[in-house]
């Protein structure tokens, strides 16, 4: 009996209506919180959450299902459903189409959500780059420039700086020890008390003598994180010295055993095997006006290993596609010499088109379906 409840349960229209209610409501609540909390803490308060949380006192109260738990189980509740009630028969092909369509849409979505990546791509006029980069994002960068026909790079994940815990670097004769890691700061050149600055102990580099203290993440899409970093260069003969190292930093540079390094950290990189450059940008405006009417980017697309060499125009809902990226035009610079990409790698971005598909076709199948039945009764009554 208890097994048959919970069977009835996760397959009752009752808890469709339930979660597809709950849903609306947490579409509707997310949405106004963008104003207040800004867009990415929004998005992982509600819709990247099990629960909506209120802090009362220190203590994080779930108030209201989240993203995760309503879709949850909603998909549970559609599979189980399908799975109870529908026969693969002519007279219900059609529902068998739009609830698989339905789960295929759910199951797309989470798939998006956990492997999508949005990265920017700054280009400047002549310029050729083969890598995008992550807003939120970084990485600490050791690279040895002492030969002159390429460049040795090792890089530090932001995961592994804010665990603090010693990085060996196979590629280089040191290991990296992370003293501290701010997601968010703010330097300055002088102390000020009364907004808690503190001198950075930095002890090699630029860094030396400024002044630094942590910050909330920033939440709004206009806003950037300035992360910064004290670390240890520690060799087999002892530490090479403690550097400061930030977003708001060039990078600095360390002489040791004959080789130079440039220690820098840098928003994180998505390296491609096909590089972009910027041939020419066009910029038009309405008339009378400084609101953008058109802009556009023409680049050229090379590929050393098949040796693809072409151009390629991208402007507004007319990105480029190509190597299982979407390039997106998304801004410019002031003068008009220079053009900011938004490169999507979405594995799932079929899904949504083919689950549409089959759910519009499920509810054809099912209304000829009901038609010819309908119009056989009438001719044969």
């Amino acid at each position: 009996m208890r097994v048959d409840r919970v069977i009835n349960f996760f397959t009752s229209l009752r808890l469709t209506i339930v979660c597809l209610c709950l849903g609306f409501v947490l579409v509707f609540a997310g949405t106004l919180a963008q104003v207040d909390l800004g867009l990415y803490r929004a998005q992982s308060d509600f819709f990247r959450s099990y629960f909506v949380r209120w802090t009362l006192y220190g203590h994080n109260i779930p108030i209201f299902p989240g993203g995760y738990l309503i879709g949850a189980v909603l998909l549970l509740n559609l599979v189980a459903a399908h799975i109870k009630r529908f026969d693969l028969s002519k007279k219900k092909f059609g529902l068998f189409l739009i609830h698989a369509g339905l789960i295929l849409l759910l199951l797309g979505q989470l798939l998006t959500d956990m492997s999508s990546v949005e990265s920017g791509l700054h280009l400047r006029l002549g310029e050729k780059k083969n890598y995008s980069e992550e807003s939120r994002r970084c990485e600490l960068a050791v690279t040895d420039v002492s030969d002159p026909e390429a460049d040795t790079v090792a890089v530090i994940a932001e995961d592994s700086l804010a665990s603090r815990k010693p990085v060996p670097l196979p590629e280089m004769p040191f290991t990296v020890r992370v003293k501290e890691y701010y997601p968010n700061s703010e330097l300055s050149l002088t102390n000020d008390p009364q907004r808690a600055f503190r001198e950075a102990a930095a002890t090699r580099g630029s860094g030396v003598g400024l002044w630094l203290k942590g910050r909330v993440r920033a939440t709004s899409s206009d806003e950037r994180d300035v992360q910064s970093a004290l670390v240890e260069i520690v060799s087999t003969n002892g530490a090479l010295g403690t550097w400061l190292v930030s977003a708001a930093l060039k990078p600095q540079t360390l002489n040791f055993s004959g080789h130079t390094y440039e220690i820098a950290l840098r928003a994180k990189r998505h390296y491609e095997p096909f590089s972009l450059e910027l041939v020419k940008f066009n910029h038009a405006t309405y008339m009378g006006t400084d609101i953008p009417k058109d802009f556009s980017s023409r680049v050229r697309l090379r590929r050393a290993d098949t040796g693809e060499d072409r151009e390629a125009l991208i402007y507004m809902n007319n990105p480029l596609r190509y190597g299982g990226e979407t390039f997106y035009q998304s801004s410019y610079d002031g003068d008009d010499q220079g053009t900011i990409l938004q490169v999507v790698h979405n594995p799932g971005w079929l899904t949504p088109y083919v689950s549409c598909a089959m759910m519009g076709l499920g509810m054809l199948v099912q209304f000829v379906t009901h038609l010819v039945s309908f119009l056989k009764g009438r001719l044969l009554g």
